[in-house]
């Protein structure tokens, strides 16, 4: 399980970010396509993509310097953003934008009727996988401008749990000590 911090709703049309030296959830951006985030979307706190992400990602450059993304999934719909909430790690998308590894950790809410018993991303419909990796290849759409952005592919709970024990790697050797992830 892991502790998620929580930015944005699938009902969001803005993309909200928390600011890091205030700690406060700021707005980032309007979403510039329909597309609006198809599950609840943040961050892994005490997590930093570095060079050990970068090192599980081929292609990328660097890690993107921000915590390790999170997209959750709910059968009820939490529409407030700012929440602190307990998830199940099932996998992930091994994102690059522009040359950074930018993974998104893909996670269930604990305790969910529906999908509290999820163990892997293999057992989540194509579907609603699909309509994940289709909103991070467009969230970035500005003025017709497709961004540098490519999943390179899509991971399992083995290879998600490396992604976040390699994040928090990074976070301590940067940060400090953390303690965010049990198996």
């Amino acid at each position: 399980m892991v502790t998620a911090y929580i930015e944005i709703t699938p009902f969001d049309v803005v993309k909200y970010e928390v600011d890091k030296p205030t700690g406060y959830l700021k707005v980032d951006r309007p979403q510039m396509t329909s597309s609006s985030p198809p599950t609840l979307y943040g961050f892994i706190p005490q997590t930093y993509a570095g060079d050990r992400v970068r090192d599980l990602c081929p292609g990328a450059t660097s890690g993107d310097g921000d915590p390790l993304d999170v997209c959750v999934i709910s059968e009820r719909p939490i529409d407030r953003a700012d929440i602190l909430l307990t998830a199940r790690v099932v996998g992930g998308l091994q994102m690059v934008d522009h040359g950074e590894a930018d993974d998104k950790v893909i996670a269930v809410l604990a305790k969910d009727p529906i999908w509290g018993d999820v163990q892997d991303l293999v057992e989540l419909p194509t579907a609603l996988v699909n309509r994940l990796v289709h909103y991070f290849e467009t969230y970035k759409i500005t003025g017709g401008e497709v961004p540098p952005v490519t999943i390179q592919r899509r991971y399992g709970r083995e290879h998600a749990f490396r992604v976040i024990e390699a994040s928090m790697q990074d976070y301590d050797e940067t940060y400090g000590t953390s303690v965010t992830s049990e198996a």
